[in-house]
């Protein structure tokens, strides 16, 4: 069986209209099936949304884009 693709959240939108992406991300982290990670989407490196999230368990792989924004992969450990 394959695992679960990654689900996707771009945050640029949210950032764009002066919102603040945390109850989107801890949303889409709460939707979570084992095995699923979320890559967020961002234009600049969100250092304290990494730090937060490896606070509650998860790890990050961050890539830069070939945009210039940032990919951050969230998984549970």
């Amino acid at each position: 069986m394959a695992a679960p693709k990654n689900q996707r959240l771009d945050v640029r939108p949210l950032l764009a209209r002066g919102e603040q992406p945390c109850d989107a991300v801890d949303a889409a982290l709460a939707t979570l099936k084992p095995g699923q990670g979320l890559t967020v989407v961002a234009p600049f490196l969100p250092s304290p949304l990494i730090e937060r999230c490896k606070a509650a368990g998860y790890s990050a792989r961050v890539e830069r884009s070939s945009d210039g924004g940032w990919q951050v992969d969230f998984r549970r450990d």
